[in-house]
């Protein structure tokens, strides 16, 4: 029988999807697992990214329902957003028509993968009963304060016409597009997610160990917590204040100016009256164009403008000059930053340039006193406070303290804790995604919508811009409204909501999709949250995890998610997978090296696919995609499928690891007892500690050899065909979440009559794995070239099928033939070779 891999798995596809082999119930006796991997948008086409990703998390789905698992392993859409859009105008179709036919087409692809979702479970967040509760959401954090709506400048693609998040921003560049992202003065809608700083901080303790540390750090320092004082300087001539965030409050006598932020809010009112108006206006213009892959400054040259006024420092009473500065940031900190160039090497390069005066206040004690006049940098280390008034001689940690201590006791400024994590801005000026549920009234300004209204409904009969502009501003039919609180005439908000918001709570959805009165049951949130594994690449580390993480506290604290089995968080375990590279570059349309799933699924069949997908490199590394060894996947299967062919019938259909110490009386069946047990060791070790499924299949792929090499032998003993056939049936269970067709037609036409699904991990016997072991020296051509461990009673063809394997050998041997393998029993083999 030739094998038909399209057959094979069209035939066990269909019996799964008939018996509804994969849906899962909550009423279980069984432990519940929860694996889930990151949902695909649907861009029309799966990639080898996806087949990847999905094989991963499908091969932990099999594997923990045979260790006795209630397994929840569903599947969706994450629909809404500009990807769509923008696909859909540049093809002069609607986003909905183009979603949803791309939906199906995905569907198709990810089935014929045979990937073992729950698809009774699946949903597409573009439905409206699903952003119904998104909206329900956002009216009860209205009412929390936790959604707010402010006035500030605002990052802004012109080519995808939306605002993007801090988050969305890339080295000053869109996320999206890749176009320089511009400043523009908008009233948004935020979430308060600078509420959870602390929490959100705190809590990726419970993650370190079983989340990336990369990840971990990545969340760290994107948070940015420091923990510092605020001073207040007072402006001369006037009755406001410059307060300043510092860590190093301890140098605030070396202060000798302040430099504030192009867009400092009291800019306009410092420079008044000082003649330097227009100089100050063409510098914080020219400056606000910063360089879009250096959004901090921090690569350009510093630079500033003197405003023509000064502070005064509340230590030292000097008079302190206000310059405006090219790398302060009026979104960190107060927007303005007191300049101590002795200990600050910015400020230190500042006042260099424009010769402003350093003043050395820290003493370091293992360097010659400092003399600001030879300095030729910073020195930013601790030490002994100097001309630092009644402070000096105190070391800079306890100098910290003190000073703290001082300004809150006059009333100079406080302790403060100073966050980089900025508000969410979750308003987008685009059409395809969730409508706000907010209404603006003449007479009762801003309205939250009743809840018996929503959904608030997408209007999909609109024509979309060819821009990119969103037609809801346009569309009577949709923003006219009556005011749910007078009745009088209203204005629908007409953005929609940060596509990230609906990727923030769908896994919560997943445990009750089909709910009408709720967006999930509590009971069963609590049954299956946190996913126990999630899984998907490490580009979402701040975006979409911060934002998850947030999303289910926020949840909490609105009375929709009870307390998560003590942690609070959605993911108790997280897996980073690594991308498939072609030639050494990640695949991409422009760079022509993208390798369509559907071409080798058709080619190969999906079980080859898949197999190579996790045979070619640990899943949290990058590999490069090649013919060869997808190819040497397909050979691997089809030495399976000969292997089990020709041992039907000739082979009892017995389980996996049944065949008794008794059934092994010949050394080759002792042998390879001994390797199916130390292979189900090995394999269940590598998949449920470290998910390392490439050693895994190796070494189901070394049994395979070796039965290959004494199934000849073993079929003329009945003991010997037991052991064969327990082996035979090992390999199959074995393989059965990398490759689930191929090991089900096997296990059907050997005669076995209960499916691989279903059946528990093979347990193996510690006894089997003992054998007494003895040294073998390796030698070639009588020099020595290493030493391997082999059974005291090993095959002697076993034996010298070791030596040739072992690559000490295996290197002074290539290019030679091999004439003659001499083994001298328990001492030695030579391998003569010319």
């Amino acid at each position: 029988m030739k094998y038909d891999p399209h057959a094979l798995e069209d035939k066990w596809q269909k019996f799964w999807e008939q018996n509804r082999s994969f849906q899962c119930r909550e009423k279980s006796s069984k432990p519940k697992y929860y694996c889930l991997e990151m949902f695909p948008y649907p861009s029309g086409n799966i990639h080898m990214g996806h087949v990847r990703n999905y094989a991963i998390a499908d091969v932990v789905a099999h594997f923990k329902r045979m260790q006795g698992f209630n397994v929840l392993h569903p599947i969706g859409w994450d629909a809404f957003g500009l990807p769509a859009e923008n696909a859909a105008i540049k093809r002069g179709t609607h986003p909905a028509k183009w979603t949803y036919a791309n939906i199906d087409h995905m569907r198709s692809q990810l089935q014929r993968l045979g990937f073992s979702y729950d698809w009774s479970r699946e949903i597409a967040t573009c439905d409206p009963e699903y952003y119904r509760w998104e909206q329900l959401f956002f009216l009860k954090f209205h009412e929390l304060g936790l959604l707010f709506r402010k006035q500030a400048p605002q990052n802004w693609c012109p080519r995808c016409n939306t605002v993007l998040a801090n988050e969305q921003v890339v080295e000053g560049l869109c996320w999206r597009c890749e176009s320089v992202v511009e400043q523009k003065e908008l009233t948004q809608w935020f979430l308060r997610i600078t509420d959870y700083a602390q929490e959100l901080l705190d809590d990726l303790e419970k993650l370190e160990g079983v989340w990336p540390e990369r990840v971990i750090a990545m969340q760290r320092n994107w948070m940015g917590k420091s923990i510092g004082a605020e001073i207040r300087f007072g402006i001369e001539q006037s009755d406001k204040f410059l307060p300043v965030f510092t860590t190093r409050q301890d140098t605030v006598f070396g202060a000798t100016f302040m430099s504030i932020a192009p867009a400092h809010p009291l800019l306009d009112e410092i420079t008044a009256g000082t003649g330097r108006e227009a100089e100050v206006a063409e510098f914080t213009a020219r400056i606000r164009k910063r360089d879009p892959r250096d959004p901090d400054g921090e690569a350009q040259e510093k630079e500033g403008v003197f405003t023509g006024r000064h502070c005064v420092n509340p230590f030292s009473g000097e008079r302190m000059p206000i310059w405006v500065a090219n790398f302060v940031l009026s979104g960190y900190g107060t927007g303005a930053v007191m300049g101590v160039p002795a200990h600050d090497q910015r400020d230190f390069e500042f006042a260099k340039k424009y010769s402003l005066p350093i003043r050395v206040v820290v003493q370091p004690a293992h360097l010659a006193p400092l003399d600001p006049s030879l300095m030729t940098q910073a020195e930013t280390d601790a030490g002994i406070m100097v001309n630092s008034g009644k402070f000096s001689g105190l070391h800079s940690d306890e100098g910290k303290l003190r000073i703290a201590d001082f300004l809150e006791e006059k009333g100079m400024g406080k302790r403060s804790v100073n966050w980089r994590l900025r508000d969410w801005n979750v308003s987008r000026q685009r059409y395809w995604g969730t409508p706000i549920p907010i209404v603006y009234c003449e007479k009762c300004g801003v309205v939250p919508e009743k809840e018996e209204n929503l959904p608030i409904r997408l209007p999909q009969d609109l024509a979309v811009y060819p821009d990119g502009r969103s037609p809801l501003p346009d569309s009577p039919a949709f923003y006219e409204c009556s005011c749910p609180k007078c009745g009088g005439k209203a204005r629908r908000e007409t953005d929609t909501f940060d596509t990230f918001v609906e990727s923030s709570w769908y896994f919560a959805r997943y445990t009750d999709p089909v709910n009408t009165k709720a967006p999930f049951d509590k009971g069963k949130i609590s049954y299956w949250m946190p996913v126990d594994q999630y899984i998907g690449g490490v580009e979402h580390a701040i975006l979409h995890l911060l934002y998850a993480r947030f999303f289910i506290k926020a949840l909490r604290d609105a009375g929709f998610m009870p307390k998560l089995q003590g942690m609070d968080e959605p993911f108790a375990n997280l897996l980073t997978q690594g991308m498939v590279l072609k030639d050494g570059s990640k695949m991409s349309k422009s760079k022509g090296n993208t390798v369509d799933p559907s071409e080798m699924i058709g080619k190969y069949g999906a079980d080859t696919v898949r197999l190579f997908c996790l045979f070619a490199a640990p899943p949290e590394r990058d590999f490069d995609w090649t013919d060869s060894g997808i190819e040497g996947a397909y050979r691997f299967i089809n030495r399976v499928w000969r292997l089990a062919i020709g041992l039907a019938g000739k082979v009892p259909a017995v389980d996996a690891c049944t065949a008794s110490p008794a059934d092994a009386a010949l050394p080759k069946a002792r042998s390879l007892r001994q390797k199916e047990h130390a292979t189900v060791k090995k394999a269940g070790e590598d998949i449920s500690g470290r998910f390392q499924f490439n050693t895994a299949i190796s070494a189901v792929m070394e049994l395979v050899n070796l039965m290959y090499l004494v199934k000849d032998e073993l079929l003329a003993d009945e003991g010997g065909k037991r052991v064969l056939g327990s082996s035979l049936f090992t390999a199959l269970t074995l393989l059965f979440p990398f490759t689930p067709h191929i090991c089900e037609e096997l296990r059907e036409l050997l005669g076995s009559p209960l499916p691989l699904l279903g059946r528990s991990w093979p347990n193996y016997s510690e006894s089997a794995l003992s054998a007494e072991k003895i040294t073998i020296v390796l030698q070639v051509n009588g020099k020595l070239r290493g030493k391997i461990e082999v059974a005291a009673d090993e095959d002697e063809e076993i034996v010298k099928r070791a030596a040739l394997d072992d690559p000490h050998v295996r290197k002074h041997i290539q290019g030679l033939d091999v004439r003659k393998v001499v083994y001298v029993r328990d001492k030695l083999v030579n391998v003569v070779a010319g």
